[in-house]
């Protein structure tokens, strides 16, 4: 129940994970400081301007929140807008409040994040490599990434600010534990066999012709310069393949692999460790008797691996003192130490597997020394190759076969596309955006566009549809359809309305219900989370007046499929705290205040951007 109090999706907290994770997409309003910015700004908040490659990359990044979800597109990049605006005037209000956060705590903040990490470690070269591929300096970044932490930081100076009182959450269960008493009926959508006049068919063709509207289409031709293919036409001799496989002997070897158990004594406050050892090895004697899991189990000091007989897991250098890892690194199989000291106490230790490193022989290992051998050799050849491609594509702009012909390539096709949805390399988000951009469009080769790191693709316009409305003698069938159906729910409608006046003017439910032959249902002591009803319907019984003066309250609900509820709302008895919400107190007390400060947040939010000087064009996508 408590849980049912969402968080927001929206803080400012994740656009800074947001903003690390998508570096390979650059951050928004990067061209300012590259370039490119002759063109007409998009949005403007108070002298900032983002262009329509800021407001395309604002959309990217925001949409990953919904990936795998059915919404629509033009709504999120709506929302995605609307969040960059925000987010600027957030910004520049923290700006002018002189809130600052130091380097050393962003560049601590940046280390942490696994994206710039390997085997677990900050990685400079890694980082280097990355903040290069989008022409961004160290600096840079950290700037970027401090004025992302301090809007977090406001952000949560307000919400850490907000609470709740025992009167706020008294209510709150008041109003969430309620229950109501009701009486329903649901009018039926009844079909009709009259078929609508040309005329209503034609008015109605008229006024939903977006409706009827065919979706804007290209199919494309492009080359397409891949390392994988160029890789496979590499001639290689199994001089060169064992000459690679020597060098690179290290990636066909598995490590040693090591599982330890222990049992540990550990120091008492006394300090006495000659105690502590005796105790040790009066243990390490019983072994000849007790196995060294029931051992563990009876005796060890460490209760969490003792249920496990002394189970520690994998064994790594590092993970362990010194002398336990000297300890243990000299161990046999099924072997136990004496007591080894460390700054815990004695340990017993046993290494219960033991793998030893193995190292794959070059024919077992030939097929993939000879296709990471050929990617190498390629690599130079496809940089080069892609780098010509750009070139002549952009001196030939008016055909592929120049470029096809140079570089020794097919050109390929594809069918039909929308700017949403294609097969095969269509569905590429990238080559969609490409194949309907203005360039394009108008006759030109794209620019080159890269496929991860080892393809390049540029690709021309084939043929082209534009919307376009469908002529009414191929939609006519669905007119009519839409048109029956709209009719059995104006009906629906029109009955439930008549059965709404009818109960306000005080006649008995049943009465009615026998008169339209339909079947009247009761449920006391509806519940906010009931399953028993639509939830639309069940939203609108709680959102409902409640019954004055032993007054029904009376309402109707419509659901999607056009089916009608009437509603009367007899009796409403208040919530009460349940033993259960009292074990959820503290969480109902946290989660009611984090809805405040929430709130409190949207509204300075909205106040600041009220005062803003914000700009949005209007053909702005």
């Amino acid at each position: 129940m408590l849980l049912k109090i969402r968080e927001k999706s929206q803080g400012v907290f994740a656009w800074i994970i947001l903003i690390v994770i998508c570096v390979p997409f650059a951050l928004w309003g990067i061209q300012n400081y590259i370039g490119g910015a002759s063109e007409d700004a998009i949005v403007t908040v108070d002298g900032k301007e983002f262009f329509q490659n800021d407001v395309n990359k604002a959309y990217q990044q925001y949409s990953q929140n919904f990936a795998g979800m059915n919404v629509d597109e033009a709504t999120l990049r709506q929302q995605a807008m609307l969040k960059l605006v925000k987010d600027e005037v957030l910004l520049q209000h923290v700006r002018g409040e002189g809130l600052v956060i130091p380097d050393t705590e962003a560049k601590k903040f940046i280390q942490s994040l696994e994206y710039f990490q390997v085997d677990g470690k900050f990685d400079k070269a890694r980082y280097k490599t990355l903040l290069n591929a989008q022409q961004l300096s160290s600096a840079q970044f950290i700037q970027r990434i401090k004025q992302a932490q301090v809007m977090e930081q406001y952000q949560r100076s307000i919400l850490a600010s907000s609470f709740a009182t025992s009167e706020d959450i008294e209510l709150f269960f008041r109003i969430q534990n309620q229950q109501r008493d009701i009486d329903y009926l649901t009018i039926p959508l009844t079909p009709t066999t009259e078929t609508p006049r040309d005329e209503a068919i034609n008015n109605y063709y008229q006024q939903h012709q977006d409706l009827y509207q065919t979706t804007e289409q290209i199919s494309i031709e492009y080359v397409s310069l891949s390392l994988d293919d160029l890789a496979q036409k590499v001639a290689v001799t199994d001089e060169q393949l064992h000459n690679f496989y020597e060098n690179q002997k290290d990636i066909y070897t598995t490590k040693e692999r090591r599982k330890i158990s222990h049992i540990l004594f550990s120091f008492g406050k006394d300090g006495n460790d000659e105690a502590v050892l005796a105790k040790a090895q009066a243990a390490q004697k019983q072994l000849t008797t007790k196995t060294f899991e029931a051992l563990a189990a009876e005796v060890s000091d460490d209760a969490i691996t003792a249920k496990n007989g002394g189970d520690l897991g994998l064994f790594e250098i590092g993970g362990l003192e010194k002398a336990l890892e000297d300890a243990v690194s000299q161990l046999q199989l099924g072997e136990i130490t004496a007591p080894v000291k460390s700054s815990f106490g004695y340990h017993l230790l046993k290494v219960t597997e033991l793998v030893a490193p193995e190292t794959k022989s070059f024919d077992a290992a030939k097929t993939d020394v000879t296709k990471a051998f050929q990617r190498k050799e390629a690599e130079t050849s496809f940089y080069e190759m892609a780098e010509r491609l750009a070139e002549v594509s952009y001196e030939s702009p008016d055909n592929l076969t120049v470029a096809a012909d140079e570089l020794g390539v097919v050109i390929q096709k594809t069918a039909l596309f929308s700017k949403d949805k294609g097969e095969g390399i269509a569905n590429e988000a990238v080559i969609r955006a490409a194949a309907f951009s203005e360039d394009v469009l108008a006759g030109n080769n794209s620019e080159s566009i890269e496929l991860g790191s080892d393809k390049v693709i540029v690709l021309r316009v084939l043929q082209h549809q534009a919307e376009n409305i469908r002529p009414l003698a191929e939609v006519t069938t669905q007119i009519i359809v839409a048109l029956l159906k709209q009719q059995a729910q104006q009906r629906a409608v029109n009955t439930a309305t008549e059965i709404k006046k009818q109960l306000v003017a005080g006649q008995e439910i049943q009465t009615i219900a026998t008169e339209k032959t339909l079947a009247v249902k009761s449920v006391t002591g509806l519940v906010r989370n009931n399953k028993e009803l639509p939830w639309q319907v069940n939203q609108a019984i709680f959102k409902a007046a409640k019954p004055i003066d032993d007054k029904p309250t009376i309402l109707t609900v419509g659901l999607d499929t056009g089916e009608q509820y009437v509603v009367r709302i007899n009796k409403v008895t208040e919530g009460v705290m349940s033993e259960s919400d009292k074990k959820q107190l503290k969480l109902a007390q946290l989660n009611i205040a984090k809805a405040f400060g929430e709130t409190t947040f949207d509204a300075v939010l909205n106040s600041l951007q009220a005062n803003a000087d914000v700009t949005i064009k209007p053909t702005a996508e």
